[in-house]
């Protein structure tokens, strides 16, 4: 890095809760940084989830660094022990948090390409001393480029849910059929948003946290006065097994377990019927209009009103493709962070906590962080995020040593995760919020539903 760079910002694309929390380590560092946010306000995606509540504790989703720099505001977090929504997160840390660092966040700045100064990703010579270059977009289209020293993608994964089709790709007729299929958690307390599911058949898609969530919530407005009719189909592409609603009263989550025990009562009380082991192949529409699921088997579902498909998120690496990115090939995660996470060993809290070593690329001084981070896997926690920007920013700053050290142990969180419980091919994707995920990706842990517990 030669002087002229040594002045240009880190630029940190996403003021979520790990792309801010990135900022405040690297001014704790005295290194300035640039935050770019697509959205209009902090914490746009989590507020597309507002309506969910987190099943982990204000204690556990307050980044240390980033409640020093909110401490002489007045600012006080809410009670540790309560558990936010997600409107609650972004409304009482997220933006006021952005609202300190000022004029470091620019919101409504879409990152459209990341490269190296006069270097594509082919050309070798001194490519390490070049700044990097991000070109965006603002609110009326007009471009601009940007030179940083170092990146630092906090964009998360929420504008790339998984598809319906059981191979990965959608199924035949899915985008046809967009205007009946959500790929988020519904809010059924808004009144724009209910009717489209009271007294009305819903096929939900999905076994994770995400999932569960949906079925809660669709059970609670089939008890309801205005939800007679509403009934749900429930479709894993595996089996059923122990393991299939989590820990319950074992797991040390209690919220999670609360939350897989919801789903549980669902179909106990016959709110929603499990199809299991279906790959959906296509969607098709009978002489009514309702959707027909048809499995790679061949197999052909009772007719739905509506389809939610919670079948996890994935990365978009688009805009990162002039970069030399070291990716494992199976969950598009870092490599030496790929053995650490996957789900078919690990549960979040058997995932240790890792750092800028682990992190790293070979396109220097470039870093996926947050659930970016984890790519496929569904594992993530919101603190493990917080970690990783303290080690990333001190990296940064020149300290090593802070860089290789641990400054975060994790409680071993129950019952989710272990080797056999990811027992198809796509599971990853398939578990749609995973052991830990919440919808926008950064919490510890999912959502939960309202009659779940918080």
């Amino acid at each position: 890095m030669n002087a002229s760079t040594a002045d240009l910002p880190v630029v940190v694309i996403g003021a979520g809760p790990v792309g801010l929390a990135a900022a405040a380590r690297l001014i704790e560092r005295d290194t300035e940084p640039l935050v770019l946010e697509a959205g209009p306000a902090a914490a746009t995606a989590v507020r597309a989830w507002s309506h969910v509540r987190l099943f982990s504790p204000w204690s556990e989703v307050v980044d240390p660094a980033a409640e020093k720099l909110l401490a002489p505001t007045g600012w006080v977090r809410p009670d540790g022990a309560t558990y936010p929504s997600g409107g609650d997160w972004a409304d009482l840390y997220l933006q006021p948090l952005a609202d300190v660092l000022g004029e470091k966040v620019r919101y409504d700045a879409t990152v459209t390409g990341v490269s190296r100064a006069g270097r594509d990703r082919i050309v070798d010579a001194d490519r390490d001393a070049q700044p990097f270059v991000i070109h965006c977009t603002g609110p009326d289209g007009t471009e601009e480029r940007i030179h940083a020293r170092a990146v630092i993608d906090a964009s998360g994964t929420w504008s790339t849910p998984g598809p319906a089709g059981g191979s990965g790709l959608p199924a035949l007729g899915e985008k046809a059929a967009a205007e009946r299929i959500s790929y988020r958690i519904p809010d059924l307390k808004d009144p724009a948003v209910r009717p489209r599911y009271a007294g009305r058949r819903t096929a939900v898609i999905g076994s994770g946290a995400s999932a569960f969530t949906a079925l809660a919530h669709l059970a609670d407005l089939a008890k309801s006065d205005d939800g007679a009719g509403t009934h749900t189909t429930w479709i894993l592409r595996r089996g059923i097994s122990g393991s299939t609603f989590g820990g319950g009263e074992a797991d040390q989550l209690p919220a999670r377990g609360a939350l897989g025990l919801a789903a549980k009562a669902a179909v106990d009380d016959g709110h929603a019927d499990a199809v299991t082991g279906f790959r959906t192949d296509a969607v098709e529409r009978d002489t009514d209009g309702r959707l027909v699921l048809v499995g790679e088997d061949g197999r052909r579902l009772e007719p739905v009103d509506e389809v939610i498909v919670l079948t996890g998120l994935r990365p978009d690496l688009t805009f990162l493709g002039e970069l030399r990115l070291g990716l494992d090939e199976r969950l598009q995660a870092p490599t030496a962070l790929a053995p650490l996470i996957d789900p078919n060993q690990h549960s979040c809290g058997t995932v240790h906590p890792h750092g800028e070593g682990e992190l790293s690329h070979p396109e220097k001084d470039v870093y996926l962080v947050g659930m970016k981070s984890y790519g496929r896997a569904p594992t993530f926690l919101a603190m493990t995020g917080y970690e990783q920007v303290r080690s990333v920013a001190a990296h940064l700053a020149g300290d090593q040593e802070a860089a290789e050290r641990v400054e975060l142990t994790l409680p071993e969180t129950g019952v989710c995760g272990g080797a056999g419980l990811f027992d198809q091919p796509a599971a990853a994707e398939e578990t749609g919020g995973g052991c830990c995920e919440v919808p926008a990706t950064l919490a510890i842990g999912g959502p939960v539903s309202a009659s779940g517990g918080c």
